[in-house]
């Protein structure tokens, strides 16, 4: 039950952070300053946009973020085990 529950979890968090780095994230959640400025956390989201501009493959982001997606969801189903 608990490894179950560790799991959904875990497909959550990654389902965030996955939304958060896409152009799809609705909410700014901190100053536009970014948290941990640093970092450059930008509270709008859309890093994979920003990470590829002025690049060849910016034409591609939205692709590319799929592949990611898909890429990551199935080590996610591999390591959270068949659903039963």
């Amino acid at each position: 039950m608990i490894a179950r529950f560790l799991n959904i979890l875990l497909v959550f968090v990654a389902a965030l952070a996955l939304l958060y780095i896409s152009r799809f994230w609705p909410l700014e959640l901190w100053a536009r300053n970014g948290a941990m400025a640093e970092l450059g956390l930008r509270p709008q989201g859309g890093l994979l946009q920003v990470w590829l501009s002025g690049t060849n493959l910016a034409a591609f982001e939205l692709v590319i973020w799929a592949f990611i997606v898909f890429i990551t969801l199935s080590l996610l189903e591999k390591i959270a085990g068949p659903a039963t």
